[in-house]
């Protein structure tokens, strides 16, 4: 009995560290980089963003190798800002911009870069587990509108539901 419940978790948590088959996490990721504050552009809803504006991710480094994750919003409704740390490490090699978030303990989910401005990375696209999760992060509180094109094109492309995007007020 013990080992199958140790099972149905482990089958359950490995459940929320896969992507949309159409998903390519990118490669030659350069974590360094990554690293730093990221403004959350547009996002499909949760309930843990729900009613969320001025969102703002700041990635650094951990002792252990891993990475902090420190999310920040704005409730409007209740005139508060709203933080979660979290805790992120890569699923495959250091290369490859797929992660597994941490927000809850010994719980992970994906956080799949699929793609990513080369340069600078000025901006990132990325998805969770599934197609019910999408994210467009900038490294300004503004975008370009032909980054937003690509994004709603490709996330199309993907199978995500671009009519239920939601564009953040970053103020």
């Amino acid at each position: 009995m013990r080992k199958a419940l140790q099972f149905i978790v482990l089958l359950s948590l490995s459940g929320c560290l896969g992507m949309p088959q159409t998903i390519e996490p990118v490669r030659d990721f350069k974590l360094n980089d990554y690293l730093g504050q990221w403004y959350e552009i547009a996002r499909l809803d949760h309930s843990f963003e729900r009613g969320l504006s001025q969102v703002t991710a700041e990635y650094t480094l951990r002792e252990d190798g891993g990475i902090s994750v420190l999310n920040r919003g704005y409730a409007t409704e209740t005139k508060e800002w709203k933080e979660a740390e979290g805790k992120a490490y890569f699923v495959e090699s250091p290369n490859v911009g797929y992660l597994k978030v941490s927000f809850f303990g010994p719980f992970y989910g994906s956080y799949v870069i699929f793609e990513l401005e080369k340069e600078n990375y000025e901006y990132a696209f990325v998805s969770g587990p599934n197609n019910g999760y999408l994210w467009l992060l900038s490294r300004s509180p503004k975008v370009n509108a032909s980054i937003i094109v690509k994004f709603e094109q490709l996330a199309e492309q993907n199978g995500f539901d671009v009519e239920q995007l939601i564009y953040v007020d970053q103020k």
